[in-house]
């Protein structure tokens, strides 16, 4: 039986002069992972209020209200499985969480000039658009920077 150390991430124990130590993980890499998991309630917030205090929304049957909202948390979950594969070392989750990353920052920033919402609704998104913009572009520059890199290529 391999004995465990919680401290190491889960890795197996070793002797401190065996060359195989398990790697550590950055700071950068824990401080990137954290402000993505800061921008994921606040892209979601924005998303449904958004979605459910618009003009339209009256308008829409109940199922594709109720599709849409599911579909958002969806859509959550997935970020937050990429996330959690990402700190763990998965080179590919963080080009998925970039890739993704991009897209929302591209979304937020067309929706925040470019619909009329009433005025809660306005500040709302605007306020949780603009926290979860700067933490998913701080998150995914430190995810890229040398020793996180480094991480991901070991």
């Amino acid at each position: 039986m391999v004995a465990v150390n919680p401290q190491q991430g889960g890795w197996p124990a070793v002797d401190p002069g065996n060359d195989d130590q398990p790697p550590q993980r950055p700071d950068d890499v824990d401080t990137g992972f954290w402000l993505w998991v800061l921008a994921l309630p606040m892209m979601i917030t924005g998303q449904l209020v958004d979605l459910l205090v618009n003009d339209r929304t009256p308008r829409l049957p109940g199922p594709v209200v109720a599709f849409s909202v599911v579909f958002v948390l969806m859509i959550a979950a997935v970020v937050l499985t990429f996330l959690i594969l990402m700190r763990h070392g998965y080179r590919w989750a963080r080009t998925v969480l970039t890739g993704g990353g991009v897209a929302a920052v591209v979304y937020a920033a067309t929706n925040l000039f470019g619909v009329e919402r009433p005025p809660a609704a306005a500040v709302t998104f605007a306020v949780t658009a603009i926290i979860g913009v700067v933490a998913i572009v701080g998150g995914a520059y430190l995810l890229h920077r040398k020793d996180a890199n480094g991480y991901f290529t070991r």
